[in-house]
């Protein structure tokens, strides 16, 4: 087994690759403060995937990566109103259980890895002609 990374570098290695915008193009994040020195709270974006109910939207999430992170997965939620069955439709809390692919969390998993599978998610059969909130609504 390799060295473990501490947590604090690993968020520095996210945080470039999110302001640099190395990641997928249709997801971005980076800190919520810029002065926020544990890097604790984060901004996230998906744009709605394509051919589906939420083409042409842009959501809005907030990222909180506690002191566990990245041993325990962050805890996500939407800002942007959206009907999903991973979110909670009160508060906009993500369940990333309910997310197949990363519902066993590993510590390889990084903010962009749940970022691209809710928009995954979104894009599921079961989910891309769900009847959706009026755009612009939040939480």
């Amino acid at each position: 087994m390799g060295a473990k990374i501490p947590r604090n570098f690993r968020l520095l290695e996210e945080l470039e690759k999110g302001e640099k915008g190395l990641g997928a193009e249709a997801c971005s994040y980076g800190l919520d403060e810029g002065d926020d020195l544990l890097m604790t709270n984060w901004n996230g974006t998906i744009l709605g995937p394509p051919h589906s109910v939420h083409e042409n939207r842009i959501y809005s999430l907030k990222i909180h990566c506690g002191p566990s992170y990245p041993d325990a997965p962050p805890d996500v939620t939407f800002i942007s109103k959206v009907n999903i069955p991973c979110v909670n439709p009160s508060n906009g809390k993500v369940d990333l259980s309910k997310l197949p692919s990363i519902a066993n969390w590993k510590r390889d998993f990084t903010m962009e890895t749940v970022l691209i599978e809710i928009r995954r998610y979104m894009a599921a059969p079961a989910n891309k002609k769900l009847p959706q909130p009026p755009e612009g609504t939040n939480f």
